[in-house]
């Protein structure tokens, strides 16, 4: 899929933490927090022992106690009562991690909205949700100037103005390839939880490779497709007549007739790309999500990841 769009002034970038998340999107997520599919499942402590950190006060199940099981976990009130030794089950908790990887390719920096302020706004939102529950927060900046960026382990609160101002600070445009920089992520991977990569997608060179680095690796994956309305609908926004179209990372350049015909071969081609991107990732049990960067953030996080599970 190529990344050609008509050359246009770039789109005015926010300085301020709070022109990210307001106060108001603050207080509205407060009570939220970030939903791993996998890394809860089937863990009972009690059962074996665990070297991961955490221990819950969630109860699961009661099974009768065998020689050699921990007496701590034994209900002393059920012995009272019949006499028998039952054990007491808890879900195992782990030490969530929650990586964000942000695409600031020259592609994201356009739009309108723009799809790098729309995916800084989401980095943000998400990642201070990871922070007031005090997961292991880290964010990746990929295909921007400077190649591969990283903040590593943040946790709580507090970390969320150094958090908001690494995201302030990042510039488009750059050499690094998507599949270089997933392998350098699969490969630094720190525990078990949540990966969300927000991009347009629009890779000239796939995302198959990079995805298949990240993919199974302890992550519950996420990919945030984010397309700005220019993209998604043209005709709606005017195009129409002849354009000399600019390739926004390698300033590649076309010249083309926007025609009703060539306009819906274009969504057509769209459509493809994203069901082509969809089918990869169910394959893979990965979660692929086509985001329009003029829905409003509230309604993203709360309506929409809410029913599709990444937060509760």
């Amino acid at each position: 899929m190529s990344t050609y769009f008509q050359d246009q002034p770039k789109p005015k970038r926010p300085t301020r933490v709070d022109e990210l998340v307001g106060n108001a999107l603050l207080a509205k997520i407060g009570q939220l927090d970030i939903v791993s599919r996998k890394i809860f499942s089937g863990k009972l402590q009690g059962e074996r022992r665990s070297k991961r950190r955490g221990q819950s006060v969630e109860f699961a199940d009661f099974r009768p106690y065998v020689h050699g099981d921990d007496l701590r976990f034994v209900d002393w009130n059920i012995f009272g009562r019949l006499d028998r030794l039952f054990l007491k089950i808890f879900l195992e908790e782990e030490d969530l991690s929650l990586v964000i990887a942000v695409d600031t390719s020259g592609s994201m920096d356009w739009g309108d909205p723009s799809k790098l302020l729309f995916a800084q706004r989401l980095a943000m939102t998400l990642g201070y949700i990871g922070l007031v529950n005090h997961h292991r927060v880290s964010l990746a900046a990929f295909g921007g100037a400077g190649g591969l960026r990283r903040l590593n382990n943040l946790r709580g609160r507090r970390k969320a103005s150094e958090m908001g101002k690494w995201l302030l600070d990042l510039e488009p445009g750059g050499a690094d390839t998507f599949e270089e920089s997933m392998k350098t992520l699969a490969l630094s991977r720190q525990g078990r939880g949540v990966m969300i990569v927000v991009s347009d997608f629009l890779l000239k060179d796939g995302y198959e490779k990079g995805l298949r680095y990240v993919a199974g690796r302890g992550y519950d994956l996420w990919c945030i497709q984010t397309l700005c309305p220019q993209e998604l609908d043209p005709a709606a926004h005017g195009l129409a007549g002849d354009y000399r179209l600019v390739d926004a990372e390698d300033r590649d350049e076309a010249e083309v007739t926007a025609s009703p015909a060539l306009v819906e071969q274009y969504r057509a081609n769209l459509g493809a790309w994203c069901a082509g991107l969809r089918d990869f990732a169910i394959r893979r049990s990965m979660m692929h999500l086509v985001v329009d960067t003029s829905t409003e953030m509230d309604a993203l996080v709360l309506e929409w990841m809410r029913r599709r599970g990444l937060v509760r």
